[in-house]
């Protein structure tokens, strides 16, 4: 049998008979179009994303000019912008859970956020301003007092409502409010009525009292000290009011106010009961507003 020659130096040498020439390139990876590259890194080729298909490099198809960020952002994200102002707290490492709720809540309470659009040094300034724009006990000129005062945003209402004399007190310190004298005590101190008095120079058109003790966690035991808080102002009211005068005051539901209520009936014309808006719904508290006194003579309660 006639042998094949020898294959001749830079030749490659034959395949055996029985195997293609190609058998290689058979087993090589197939080379991936750039369609299919498309499809790899992006899921669909544009067209078939429902997109324009763009030559310009850098840009964003359909958008002439933009640029690309390589970030895709979702429906959610992109309306981010146009929702409301809520803000969220961010939970911190040494923070109770009930002082983050507390952040939460004055950093969305609009009332806040208006106290300090207007100037306000509260959200309370508000409510007298309701109780006040509906019961018309603020006239200009009046002498008023203003029990447990801090941190001012009464004083400050009292003061753009033109009243001549305005008079607070609290053992918090607070700081000045233009046409206010602030008194740094405890309104329980033997001494207090009488320096309140002295700062004065007269008898009263209106007292206020936002006083409120702190709280101990038990319901009962706070609204106790809440009212002997208010019967406290009440007593002061009976003493320095003149004929006519006005008395507000804040106290908290519970069962155990009805003396007091009582006391401001036979000793005023008229007593109503209110709870503003700017008063949390969750809260408790209501105020009590009692226009007309009587006068001292009038009245058979003793006053310390």
């Amino acid at each position: 049998m006639a042998r094949r020659p020898p294959a001749k130096s830079g030749q490659p040498a034959a395949s055996p008979r029985g195997v293609s020439g190609h058998a290689s390139a058979k087993r090589a990876p197939k080379r991936t179009s750039n369609l299919k590259k498309a499809d790899t890194a992006l899921g669909a080729p544009a067209e078939k994303r429902g997109l324009k298909k763009s030559s310009a490099k850098g840009k964003v198809a359909g958008k002439p000019g933009g640029k690309t960020t390589g970030k895709k952002v979702s429906g959610d994200e992109a309306s981010a912008g146009v929702r409301g102002m809520r803000q969220n707290v961010m939970t911190g490492r040494y923070r109770k859970h009930s002082s983050t709720l507390w952040l939460d809540r004055q950093l969305n309470d609009p009332y806040v956020q208006k106290a300090k659009a207007e100037g306000f040094r509260s959200r309370a300034a508000f409510k007298l301003i309701e109780l006040d724009d509906k019961y018309a006990f603020l006239r200009r000129g009046a002498s008023v007092v203003d029990l447990g005062c801090a941190p001012g945003g009464w004083l400050q209402v009292a003061a753009r409502r033109g009243a001549g004399k305005v008079v607070g007190i609290d053992y918090l310190h607070t700081p000045a409010v233009a046409g206010s004298e602030i008194l740094e005590m405890d309104f329980l101190d033997v001494d207090a009525p009488a320096k309140l008095k002295a700062a004065l120079g007269g008898p009263a058109d209106v007292v206020l009292s936002d006083m409120a003790a702190p709280t101990t966690g038990h319901k009962a035991t706070d609204h106790l000290r809440v009212v002997a808080l208010a019967e406290a102002a009440v007593d002061y009211a009976l003493e320095v009011l003149k004929p006519g005068g006005a008395f507000a005051c804040k106290v908290f539901a519970g069962g155990a106010e009805g003396e007091l209520l009582d006391k401001l009936k036979r000793n005023f014309r008229t007593v109503k009961h209110a709870k503003p808006k700017a008063s949390r719904s969750e809260s408790s508290e209501k105020y009590v507003v009692a226009l007309g006194f009587r006068g001292a003579a009038a009245s058979g309660d003793e006053t310390p």
